[in-house]
C-alpha cells in the first residue's frame, strides 16, 4: 500500500483509491451520495482531506454488514462538524444497527430452514406458506397467492 507523506494534507482521487482499496468510481459514487466530500482545484481536480480515508473505511465496514448507504449517510451527518467517525461513534452506531441486523438474520434463517419445502411446492400460493405467509398471519383474512413482504433493495452502488 503506498504511503502518503504526513506533510500532504490532501489526497488525489487516485491516492485515496490506492490507500482505501475503493475503486475511483466508488469514491465518486460515495461523493455523489454525500458520504465523502472534496474540494476542486483551479484545474477542476478533486482533492480529499486525509480524513476521507477514515470515512471511506467506515462506509465500507458498514456496507459489509449490510447497512444501506442512506443509513450510513444519515449516521455520518449526525457527527458534529462532519468530523471523522471514531471508535466510540462506531460502537454507538453499530449498537443501534444491531436490531435491524438481528431481524435480517432471523428472516434469512427462516428462509434457509423452509426453502426446501417451498421448492417442493414451487408455487408460493398456499395460504399457510411459511415464506409468503410467515406464522400464517394472513390466513384468517385472505386467501390465494400473496407476494413476499417487500424487501429493501440495496442502493445501486458500485461496490
Amino acid at each position: 500500500m503506498p504511503q502518503i507523506p504526513e506533510k500532504i494534507h490532501e489526497l488525489t482521487v487516485g491516492q485515496l483509491s490506492a490507500r482505501s482499496g475503493a475503486a475511483v468510481s466508488a469514491l465518486h459514487f460515495y461523493e455523489s451520495k454525500g458520504l465523502i466530500s472534496s474540494r476542486r482545484t483551479t484545474g477542476n481536480q478533486r482533492r480529499y482531506g486525509r480524513d476521507a480515508l477514515r470515512r471511506v473505511a467506515f462506509v465500507r465496514a458498514a456496507q459489509r454488514v449490510g447497512i444501506p448507504l442512506a443509513t450510513i449517510r444519515d449516521a455520518l451527518a449526525e457527527l458534529p462538524e462532519e468530523r471523522t467517525p471514531d471508535r466510540e461513534d462506531w460502537a454507538r452506531l453499530s449498537a443501534a444497527w444491531r436490531t435491524e441486523l438481528d431481524e435480517r438474520i432471523k428472516q434469512l434463517g427462516r428462509l434457509r430452514d423452509h426453502l426446501t419445502d417451498c421448492i417442493g411446492c414451487g408455487c408460493l400460493s398456499l395460504e399457510t406458506c411459511v415464506l409468503s405467509n410467515p406464522d400464517d398471519i394472513s390466513g384468517e383474512r385472505m386467501t390465494g397467492s400473496r407476494l413476499l413482504p417487500e424487501r429493501r433493495r440495496p442502493a445501486k452502488d458500485c461496490c
